[in-house]
């Protein structure tokens, strides 16, 4: 699509809507795509220069990273999609399959985790106060663990929140209610859904709970 330098906003959402596919206000979108770029400012370059070369080199490098990520994707479809745990975890608002098959290589079997707080400790989702001596310190995450497995779970639980109707995003959408704009309540609100995420994934593997898979998948 090419765009002339005196577009009008109209023509420009006009021209532009069927490139941005299937959002739900694509109009306030492209409106914001086109005031950002009157208002940016632009840097005449050629395109045989080195900027663009560089743009290009960064582009077919994202491009590698994307057909890594497919073939990976595909190979743990093809090597897991019997495995019952897999297919259980995949069920999971957010978990797609390079997350379940980190959880699954990371964890192992969840089930030797009696209780869902043995396993928020090995993903480092435990509370821990610093202390030293008569000083007792704030409580936050110990961060003592898997770090691999609990960065998962973050990305996880931030795919959940953006998708239309499950109880994560239910959760989320209640704890920053009072601040919708608090970066610090936002970064809470993330860890209290990691958290939330962890405490599911164990359950649903430990008890085959395929009853508590449709209720974080549908708003309560």
């Amino acid at each position: 699509m090419q765009l002339g330098p005196n577009l009008s906003k109209e023509a420009f959402i006009a021209a532009a809507w069927d490139v941005v596919g299937r959002k739900v206000a694509k109009t306030r979108l492209l409106g914001d795509i086109y005031e950002t770029a009157r208002s940016s400012i632009g840097l005449p370059v050629s395109p045989d220069g080195p900027a663009v070369s560089m743009f290009r080199l960064v582009i077919g490098e994202a491009r590698g990273l994307i057909r890594q990520r497919d073939a990976i994707e595909v190979a743990a479809e093809t090597l897991l999609s019997d495995n019952a745990d897999y297919k259980l975890l995949r069920r999971i608002p957010g978990i797609g399959p390079i997350n379940a098959l980190t959880i699954l290589a990371e964890a192992g079997d969840l089930r030797r985790f009696s209780h869902h707080r043995q396993f928020l400790k090995f993903c480092g989702l435990d509370l821990a106060t610093q202390q030293s001596g008569t000083f007792r310190g704030q409580t936050k995450l110990s961060k003592y663990d898997n770090a691999r497995l609990r960065r998962t779970l973050w990305l996880i639980g931030q795919v959940a929140i953006r998708q239309r109707e499950n109880s994560f995003r239910d959760k989320f959408e209640r704890y920053i209610a009072r601040d919708r704009h608090n970066a610090d309540l936002r970064r809470k609100a993330l860890t209290a859904i990691t958290a939330k995420m962890a405490r599911v994934a164990h359950a649903v593997i430990k008890t085959g709970a395929d009853h508590q898979i449709r209720n974080e998948s549908a708003r309560q």
